[in-house]
């Protein structure tokens, strides 16, 4: 982990998930994020510690477990305020919720490690309660109520809304709750004008439009994918195995999961839009080329 400073009183910790810092005094910081587990965050505390800071608050962007992780240890350390918005409160008071959501049902113990079911924390909502000098904004898609933070530095951290080249480009896919809103942010995104923006897994950057269109195109990539394969009947597991298979990605719990959920987003987006349409036949539920 590397602190860098970028604004007056903005700084962020590179990290696998980039955490954002903000002086709201000389001592006392808010965290943006607190990565993906306890290691992480008695990592993070051991940073602002060093530099003399007190964590006074913790703003989530979103609940996803690699986000929240470190929660629970810094609150438990410092007895900070934790500040999220809406359903995000909920999923980051009662993570259960976030692996229950992804299976669709009780999760197994498998499901329940680290990368899917953080540890629960107090939280606070964030309306009214930030500190002077910081500001959220909707971020909607990747995650039902994400936010993205802006600094009076104009500094603005963009969470999950985007993702970096080397991820599309080996991975592919990458989760989505909500294939229209997150276009809908991506088109928000363009009419920023800030000095640095940092999105939680890509590298600082003064400017993000190329981002845009890169995550973008991947999704409009996606989404022709899916409505091509379905000039055939298919059921979701055919469309989910084509999908790993067009890509050359390998298959397991973790993955199974996150882009199981993702692909069913799409389907919901296709369906939404009227370009698919399903039916049940035999007790399974086929998906087609609306004609």
């Amino acid at each position: 982990m590397e602190l860098v400073k970028v604004g007056e009183k903005t700084y962020y910790i590179k990290n696998p998930t980039n955490i954002g810092i903000y002086k709201v005094d000389d001592t006392n910081v808010y965290l943006i994020d607190s990565g993906n587990d306890k290691d992480s965050g008695k990592k993070i505390l051991k940073i602002v510690e060093e530099q003399g800071w007190k964590v006074k608050g913790i703003v989530n962007t979103h609940s996803n477990a690699d986000h929240i992780g470190g929660n629970k240890v810094i609150q438990d350390r410092t007895n900070c305020t934790i500040l999220a918005s809406d359903i995000e409160k909920s999923f980051t008071e009662f993570p259960i919720l976030e692996s229950s959501f992804l299976y669709g049902g009780y999760p197994f113990k498998d499901i329940k490690n680290k990368f899917l079911l953080a540890k629960e924390s107090i939280v606070t909502p964030i309306e009214n309660n930030l500190p002077d000098g910081l500001e959220y904004f909707s971020l909607k898609g990747h995650f039902f109520d994400m936010i993205g933070i802006k600094t009076s530095d104009n500094v603005y951290f963009l969470a999950d809304s985007l993702f970096s080249e080397e991820t599309i480009r080996k991975y592919h896919l990458f989760f989505i709750y909500d294939v229209k809103e997150f276009l809908n942010t991506l088109d928000y995104l363009k009419t920023l004008s800030g000095n640095l923006y940092i999105p939680s897994h890509c590298e600082a950057t003064n400017d993000i439009s190329s981002l845009i269109e890169l995550n973008r195109n991947k999704i409009n990539e996606i989404i022709d994918k899916i409505y091509n394969v379905c000039k055939n009947e298919m059921t979701f597991e055919e469309i989910l195995k084509y999908i790993f298979d067009e890509y050359n990605l390998i298959m397991n719990v973790n993955q199974y999961v996150l882009i199981g959920s993702t692909i069913k987003s799409y389907l919901s987006y296709l369906v939404d839009e009227n370009k698919l349409s399903y039916e049940f036949k035999d007790n399974r539920m086929y998906y087609k080329i609306n004609t």
